[in-house]
C-alpha cells in the first residue's frame, strides 16, 4: 500500500462505472472510439474494470486525439450519480454535506484507486483536498482536473442548486493551451495553479447544509452494503488483478445462472484454457472454489437485508431450487438460512 493508502500501481484499479464517464465524454466530443480502445488496450466488455494506468492513458490519449486541452474538465462536468455507482446512493441518503463528505472519503475506493480525499476546516473556510501519487504520469493533469470538477458537479447535483465556492487549486502549472480566463469561465470560480494541494475551497458552513430530499432511513442499510463491498474490494486489490476480475464477473453473472468458467472466460475475452492458466499462475484457488467463496460472502450480505425473501436470496446466488440453496448453506454454516438470519440481525458485522 502507498502512503496514501492506495494499492501499488500494478494493482490499482478504476471501476467500470467511473471510467464510463470518461469514455462517454470522449464519444460525445467525437473521438474515434475504436482507435482509442486500441491505443489504450481497453477491454471489450462494457463497463469493465480498468487499471489506473489504462485510465490515465485513456484521459491522455482522448485529449490528444480530440485536440481538447480541457478534456479533464469536460469529464468532471459530466460526473453524476452513475459515475459513483459503488457509493453514490449512500450519499443520497446523507442528512447533510458533512456526512456526505465523510462517506466520500470513506468509500472512494469503491469507485477507484486514483487517489484519496480529505476534508480540512480552517476557520470560516473548508477545503476538499485530493491526494494522488499518479499525477506525474501522462494524463495526470486531466486526472486532477476531472476529479475536483467531478466532486463539485456531483455536489451541485446533490444540492439541486448552485453552491458557493471560494476557489479551485491545482498543483500543476496552467497549460499553455488554456488561459486563466478559459479556466475561470468554465469553472465560474477563481482558479489557482502550482498550489500546495489539489483542493476545492468553500464556506465551512456549507458542510452543515441539509441535502434536500435525502431519505435518511435508507442510510444504515446502504452504508452497510458499501462497507462490505469495500472490504471485499480491498481484499481483491491485494490479489493479482485476474482474481479480482473473475470474482467481479462471478458476482455479476450468478443471478443469470452463467457463473461457469466458460461464461466468465467469455466475458473477460479469454478462452477457458487461458483463464484457467492465468488463475493458476496467479496462485488462485480453483474456479469452483472462487464461485463458492463469492456465494458465501454474498449470502451473508443478502440475508442481512430484511426486504429480501429466502427465495430471492437463492435466486440472486444462482440457485434455481430452494433445496439446493438450503443444502449448500448448511454445508457453509452448519445451520439453515432462516436460523442464520434469526441470529444475525441487520447491521451485524
Amino acid at each position: 500500500m502507498s502512503a496514501h493508502g492506495l494499492p501499488s500501481l500494478e494493482h490499482a484499479r478504476v471501476a467500470g462505472a467511473y471510467a464510463a464517464t470518461a469514455l462517454e465524454t470522449a464519444r460525445e466530443l467525437g473521438a474515434d472510439m475504436a482507435a482509442l480502445q486500441a491505443c489504450c488496450d481497453l477491454p471489450q466488455a462494457a463497463q469493465a474494470t480498468l487499471s489506473v494506468r489504462q485510465y490515465l492513458t485513456l484521459l491522455d490519449s482522448a485529449a490528444t486525439q480530440l485536440g481538447e486541452p480541457a478534456f479533464g474538465l469536460q469529464v468532471g462536468a459530466r460526473m453524476r450519480l452513475a459515475t459513483f455507482a459503488g457509493y453514490g446512493l449512500v450519499l443520497c441518503t446523507c442528512a447533510d454535506f458533512r456526512t456526505a463528505a465523510a462517506q466520500t472519503c470513506r468509500f472512494e475506493g469503491l469507485a477507484h484507486d486514483l487517489g484519496r480525499s480529505e476534508i480540512v476546516e480552517q476557520g470560516p473556510l473548508a477545503s476538499y483536498r485530493w491526494h494522488s501519487p499518479w499525477l506525474d504520469l501522462p494524463g495526470g493533469r486531466h486526472l486532477a482536473e476531472s476529479v475536483l470538477v467531478g466532486i463539485r458537479s456531483f455536489a451541485v447535483w446533490l444540492a439541486g442548486r448552485d453552491l458557493p465556492g471560494v476557489d479551485i487549486a491545482f498543483t500543476h502549472a496552467r497549460p499553455a493551451a488554456l488561459s486563466q480566463a478559459d479556466y475561470e469561465s468554465l469553472l465560474s470560480v477563481p482558479v489557482r495553479f502550482q498550489a500546495e494541494a489539489n483542493e476545492l475551497r468553500f464556506p465551512a458552513q456549507l458542510l452543515d447544509a441539509q441535502i434536500p430530499n435525502a431519505d435518511t432511513s435508507l442510510f444504515p442499510a446502504l452504508e452497510r452494503l458499501a462497507h462490505e463491498r469495500l472490504r471485499s474490494r480491498t481484499r481483491d486489490t491485494q490479489s493479482p488483478a485476474i482474481i479480482g476480475q473473475v470474482r467481479e464477473r462471478i458476482q455479476a453473472q450468478l443471478m443469470h445462472e452463467r457463473a461457469s468458467v466458460a461464461e466468465v472466460a467469455a466475458a473477460l475475452q479469454l478462452s477457458t484454457r487461458s483463464l484457467q492458466r492465468k488463475l493458476a499462475e496467479a496462485g488462485s484457488p480453483p474456479f469452483s472454489e472462487l464461485v463458492d467463496q463469492t456465494r458465501r460472502e454474498l449470502v451473508q450480505r443478502y440475508l442481512r437485508e430484511p426486504g429480501l425473501s429466502l427465495t430471492e436470496v437463492a435466486f440472486l446466488l444462482g440457485f434455481r431450487q430452494q433445496s439446493s440453496f438450503n443444502h449448500a448453506f448448511r454445508a457453509w454454516f452448519d445451520c439453515t438460512p432462516a436460523q442464520w438470519r434469526a441470529n444475525s440481525p441487520p447491521g451485524a458485522a
